[in-house]
């Protein structure tokens, strides 16, 4: 399991890089997905790196190493379940699709949408709800380990729909290639 699965840490807000420091001068494994952003400033405009999934980090160590991971400064709590591990391949994914330069974006909750699966590129395989329509397809994709969503911009011609939407009816989080029934009609 040290080898293929990330545990989540839930960090104090507004801590995550401070974390990943602490956690590097640690020597552990660990992985904060940060998406650079442009915010203004009442005197100039910079760009600013921020969390993907804001509170959380994502670490691998091994089960002697549990103490020194969770007396970090800024952490909160080590999510405890095995539906809180995140497979090396979902992070992968997300790791090089910010260093692919995709428009890789947190998502507050899950709109009544589309489900839908990307069919080429990086992310080709995960599933996601469809949330809006421009010049491309802004689908969100739900991390369900740390029940938080990010918005993936992808053309329109590079998904297959899978459900039709309900109207009206909430989506609970699901992780990628688990479906949410209760939304969806088939």
């Amino acid at each position: 399991m040290y080898d293929t699965f990330w545990h989540v840490l839930h960090v104090r807000s507004n801590f995550e890089k401070r974390v990943a420091d602490h956690l590097a001068v640690r020597g552990v494994e660990h992985y904060l997905p940060l998406y650079c952003e442009r915010v203004r400033w009442s005197d100039r405009t910079v760009i600013a790196e921020r969390p993907l999934f804001s509170a959380y980090v994502f670490a691998r160590f091994r089960p002697d190493e549990r103490m020194k991971v969770i007396s970090t400064p800024g952490v909160v709590r080590l999510l405890g379940d095995e539906g809180s591990l995140v497979s090396c391949t979902e992070l992968n994914k997300i790791r090089a699709g910010l260093a692919s330069g995709l428009l890789l974006r947190p998502h507050p909750d899950l709109a009544v949408g589309t489900s839908v699966r990307i069919l080429g590129g990086i992310f080709e395989g995960v599933e996601g709800v469809v949330s809006e329509f421009r010049r491309h397809c802004k689908v969100i994709i739900a991390l369900a380990a740390v029940r938080r969503c990010f918005s993936l911009e992808v053309e329109i011609g590079n998904i297959a729909v899978l459900k039709r939407p309900i109207p009206e009816k909430p989506i609970v989080g699901a992780g990628w290639g688990s479906t949410v029934s209760r939304a969806y009609a088939d």
